[in-house]
């Protein structure tokens, strides 16, 4: 999610004692990928949704970049999805969402990077542009070559994590990381729009059902778009 940057505007800061805010998207991969977190930590948090195409100088206010999320927190604004995820692991130590291990914490830097920036690219953005965004904002119908060429990369990505799983209990290792909710992230997504074919991997389909399982991820469940109802398995934990 990422709009032109604006030189001239600077972060307000927050006043102390605020209660922790995230400014997100509903079905933004970024912040659903810290609110996973957030859950996870069992931290509190109000959620205010920004409709971050319209451009408003608040969010330029918040963050300069113009991007999402944006949290309000610990009397500071902070931006940028991993940044934000790896400062409330360090801050709020348990349960641990990083290795202890250097190589470890590379792997989860590398796979997060994989999602958020590979898969973003070839199948997120594509497919959620052209069958949620354009819709939601009016801009157009959606471009069939564009989807078909997004659905047949998450075809490619879930050969990927099949071939991870197969050697590991979590994508990055035995234990769950920053790197399963960046992915999961993603995968909610495109599965609100019924959009992921689970009958490629049963490993990742298993994968998927485990963390979908979790407490942290009810919030997310919950998410509604106006005018675009989920699949009818979305919410559903066996499926």
């Amino acid at each position: 999610m990422t709009e032109p940057y604006a030189p001239t505007a600077t972060a307000t800061r927050p006043q102390a004692g605020q209660p922790s805010r995230l400014y997100h998207t509903p079905l933004s991969p970024f912040s659903r990928k810290v609110r996973l977190v957030l859950a996870e930590k069992r931290i509190e948090v109000e959620l205010a949704e920004e409709r971050y195409w319209e451009q408003g100088p608040e969010l330029f206010r918040r963050n300069p970049a113009g991007k999402i999320p944006v949290l309000r927190h610990d009397g500071m604004l902070l931006a940028e999805s991993q940044a934000i995820c790896e400062y409330l692991d360090e801050t709020v130590p348990n349960p641990p969402l990083m290795p202890e291990s250097a190589a470890g914490r590379y792997e989860v830097r590398r796979l997060c990077a994989w999602f958020d920036d590979k898969f973003n690219a070839e199948a997120t953005r594509p497919v959620l542009n052209e069958r949620v965004w354009k819709k939601v904002q009016k801009t157009g119908y959606p471009d069939s070559r564009m989807v078909k060429t997004g659905l047949a990369a998450i075809k490619a990505h879930i050969d990927y994590m099949h071939s991870l799983l197969e050697e590991r209990r979590w994508l990055a290792g035995p234990s769950l990381t920053i790197a399963d909710f960046a992915a999961a992230a993603h995968f909610s997504c495109l599965d609100y729009i019924s959009d992921v074919d689970w009958d490629r991997s049963d490993l990742v389909r298993q994968w998927y059902a485990t963390i979908k399982s979790r407490p942290a991820f009810r919030g997310v469940l919950a998410d509604q778009v106006p005018g675009l109802h989920p699949a009818p398995h979305y919410a559903q934990l066996d499926f």
